[in-house]
C-alpha cells in the first residue's frame, strides 16, 4: 500500500533542534511534506490516498566542529512535548519504537487515571528536553541525549466505561469491522491506554517505555508490548526513501502536509461531530501485518514488480521510462506491446488509488519488525502500521475493505494484531496529555 515511511528532506527544510539539554529555546514543532511515496505493505494503510511526514537528515553538517572522540549528531535533537497536537503525530519518522497498551487496574476510576497522565506528561516533557525522570529513572540512557524522542499517548474504548466518562466516547472508536483473512489475536491488540514512543537510540526509547511502566505500577498493566525500526538518519549519503523488509522503495505518492485540506484528513476538528474534548486530536489505528517474507522472495523480481505495480530498483511505476523515477505520475492506463495493461488489475498501486477508494485519506507512520522465526521456521516479521486520521471510519476502514477484496499483495501479508485509539490534542505549556477530557 502507498504511504510513507522515509522521506528525503526538502532543501531548506527546518532542522530539529539541537541545542544541548538543558539550554531554552526549542524549534516548534514543523509540518513537514513528503519527498516521495512507495509501497506500504497492507493493512488498508491509506495506499496512493496516505499522507506522509518527511523524514530529515539529523547528522550534523558536514564540517561541523565537534570534540575528537564525540560522535555528532543525533543525541541532542530534540521534539517539543507541549504543542497542539501530540509529539510523534507531524514530526520526522524516528529510527526505532517502542508501541505499549495498558489496561487500567480493577478499580481505579477518572481521578486515578487523570493522576497517572499528569505523571506521565511531567516526565515525557523532561525526557524529550535529555533530562533524567524525576522518578524511577535507571540510567538506561545515560550517556544519550533525548535523540529526538516523542511520546504519543491514545485512549481505547474501555477506557471511557471504566472511568465513567462514557458520554464522551467519540462515535469514531466503534470497533473496527472484520475483514477477510484477519487472524488477529486479541491479546497483542486494543487496550485502555496506547502509548508511541519513538526515538533515534533504541536505549532512549527502552528506557523511556520502561520509566512510564513503572510509574504506572498499581494504576495500569502492560498489556502488550512490541518493537520497530525504520532506516536511522545518516545511514544512506543523502536523505533518501527508505525501503520496507519486501525490499520495496517505501513512501511515494503521498498528498503533502502543505496542500489544502491537509488538517482536515488528520485532525479533529471542532464541532465536527466528535466531542469537544478531542478537538486538534486524531483517531490512531494500529495493525501488526506479518509479511510471508519466503514466499515473496521465492518471485522472481518482475513478479514481485507486477505484485506491486512499481519497479523495484527505483521504485517507479510500471509503464514509465527507465529514467522516471519513483515520484513519476503513476498511469493506470499505459499499456504494455501486447495490449495488456502495465499495471495490473489486481496490483497494489492500482487497488489503492485514491479514486478507487473515496477519496479516503491517513497519516501513516510504520516501522518495521523481525522477531525471529515460528515455529515453521518462517520469519516473524512485518510491518507496525500506524496511520492517525480525522475519522476511521471515513480512513482507514474503506480503503482496507477495497485492500482485502481485490489487492494482489494480500497474499503475502497477515494481519495479526489491531488496536484503535482515540489521540487527544497535545498538551498545553504546565497541563498534560488527557486535560481537555480529565478537567
Amino acid at each position: 500500500m502507498e504511504t510513507s515511511t522515509d522521506s528525503a528532506v526538502e532543501p531548506g527544510a527546518p532542522s530539529t533542534d539541537s541545542t544541548p539539554a538543558g539550554t531554552p529555546g526549542f524549534t516548534r514543532r514543523a509540518l513537514l511534506g513528503t519527498a516521495g511515496a512507495g509501497l506500504v505493505i497492507g493493512a488498508g494503510a491509506g495506499a496512493a490516498t496516505a499522507l506522509a511526514v518527511e523524514r530529515r537528515d539529523r547528522r550534523a553538517p558536514a564540517g561541523a566542529d565537534h570534540q575528537a572522540g564525540t560522535a555528532p549528531g543525533l543525541g541532542p535533537a530534540r521534539v517539543a512535548f507541549h504543542g497542539e497536537h501530540q509529539a510523534g503525530i507531524l514530526d520526522p519518522q524516528q529510527a526505532r519504537v517502542q508501541l505499549a497498551a495498558f489496561d487500567l487496574a480493577g478499580g481505579v476510576g477518572r481521578d486515578g487515571v487523570r493522576a497517572l497522565l499528569q505523571r506521565w506528561s511531567r516526565t515525557v516533557a523532561r525526557l524529550a528536553v535529555g533530562e533524567p525522570a524525576d522518578e524511577f529513572e535507571n540510567q538506561i540512557a545515560l550517556d544519550a541525549g533525548p535523540c529526538s524522542l516523542a511520546v504519543t499517548f491514545g485512549f481505547g474504548a474501555g477506557l471511557f466505561e471504566k472511568t465513567g466518562l462514557t458520554e464522551q466516547r467519540p462515535a469514531g472508536l466503534e470497533p473496527l469491522p472484520a475483514f477477510p483473512a484477519d487472524a488477529l489475536d486479541p491479546a497483542r491488540g486494543d487496550g485502555d491506554l496506547f502509548v508511541q514512543i519513538g526515538a533515534d537510540d533504541a536505549l532512549v526509547a527502552v528506557h523511556a517505555l520502561r520509566v512510564l511502566q513503572r510509574q504506572a505500577a498499581g494504576t495500569a498493566a502492560l498489556r502488550w508490548q512490541m518493537s520497530g525500526f525504520g532506516r536511522t538518519p545518516g545511514a544512506t549519503a543523502t536523505p533518501m526513501t527508505g525501503r520496507n523488509l519486501m525490499g520495496q522503495v517505501d513512501g511515494t505518492n503521498n498528498p503533502r502536509p502543505d496542500e489544502e485540506g491537509f488538517a482536515a484528513k488528520v485532525f479533529v476538528a471542532a464541532g465536527g461531530g466528535q466531542p469537544a474534548w478531542l478537538a486538534g486530536g486524531s483517531f490512531l489505528v494500529f495493525r501488526r501485518i506479518r509479511m510471508l517474507l519466503d514466499s515473496w522472495e521465492a518471485l522472481p523480481v518482475d513478479r514481485q514488480e507486477r505484485v506491486i505495480g512499481r519497479r523495484k530498483a527505483d521504485g517507479a511505476p510500471l509503464g514509465t521510462p527507465a529514467d522516471a523515477g519513483e515520484r513519476a505520475p503513476v498511469d493506470l492506463n499505459a499499456r504494455l506491446a501486447d495490449g495488456s495493461l502495465a499495471v495490473p488489475a489486481d496490483a497494489h498501486i492500482r487497488v489503492a488509488a485514491p479514486a478507487a477508494n473515496g477519496g479516503a485519506a491517513m497519516l501513516r507512520r510504520g516501522f518495521s519488525y523481525h522477531d525471529g522465526l515460528l515455529g515453521d521456521g518462517s520469519p516473524d516479521a512485518g510491518l507496525l502500521f500506524l496511520a492517525f486520521q480525522a475519522d476511521p471510519r471515513t480512513g482507514f476502514t474503506p480503503v482496507q475493505r477495497k485492500l482485502s477484496r481485490g489487492d494482489g499483495l494480500s497474499r503475502f501479508l497477515r494481519h495479526e494484531a489491531s488496536g484503535l485509539y482515540a489521540v487527544p490534542p497535545g498538551a498545553p505549556q504546565g497541563g498534560y496529555v488527557g486535560q481537555t477530557l480529565f478537567d
